[in-house]
């Protein structure tokens, strides 16, 4: 039977580990926002669904590979999940120190815009360049917990979803934001921004670090 209170966890969860795995600004996101700049917001929003669709590819081979492994996690999970919250503090410091303008060559306003086709398709393939991605995945869910077994097919395909759907809400937002502000935006303000995004990793993985050190759930 299916309970709306386990549905409505999975979902929030997913959505979580979306947002959390899109917002840093590396290669891919460096390149929405200047597609945003330089050609328009849906063009950059097309870039976003593009790193979407490659990041759900790699969370079904991240969470299938660990679901082989679900005794070993269970029984495990305060360390998989301090493991994770380490990962995730990492993370953070690697995105808040990182300059993600070195990553990707300067664009040109100038030149043609491209089919949305072939916006999507570069983003897709510059992200699924980079198996590290994996490494992440890992931490989520772990963090989360967000592997479970005997779980139900809809449960499952409601926790992927929601990954798709926390993803498409950051590129939304994101591409939404530089739009509006696209006379103010510089290479400073994407360096500027990411440093936002890596301190509030920072803090929710020193928070949920916390939490598990003495045996609270966080989330």
């Amino acid at each position: 039977m299916i309970q709306i209170e386990t549905i409505l966890d999975i979902l929030i969860k997913g959505i979580i580990i979306g947002v959390v795995v899109s917002a840093p600004l590396g290669p891919v996101g460096v390149l929405c926002i200047q597609r945003t700049l330089n050609k328009g917001r849906w063009y950059g929003f097309v870039t976003g669904l593009g790193a979407a669709l490659s990041d759900i590819a790699y969370a079904l081979l991240t969470g299938y590979g660990m679901s082989f492994v679900f005794d070993l996690i269970k029984n495990n999970i305060f360390y998989l999940q301090l493991i994770g919250s380490i990962m995730l503090l990492l993370f953070g410091i690697y995105t808040f120190r990182s300059d993600p303008m070195r990553s990707i060559r300067p664009v040109s306003g100038s030149g043609s815009k491209g089919s949305y086709f072939h916006n999507f398709i570069t983003a897709f393939l510059v992200t699924l360049s980079n198996p590290l991605i994996i490494l992440l995945f890992i931490g989520l869910f772990a963090r989360f917990a967000f592997v479970q077994n005997e779980v139900l097919l809809i449960e499952t395909f409601a926790g992927y979803a929601a990954i798709v759907v926390g993803a498409l809400a950051w590129w939304l937002g994101i591409t939404y934001f530089v739009n509006k502000v696209r006379a103010k935006f510089d290479e400073r303000g994407i360096v500027v921004l990411n440093r936002v995004i890596g301190s509030i990793v920072i803090v929710v993985a020193v928070v949920a670090l916390a939490y598990t050190l003495l045996g609270q759930s966080f989330y």
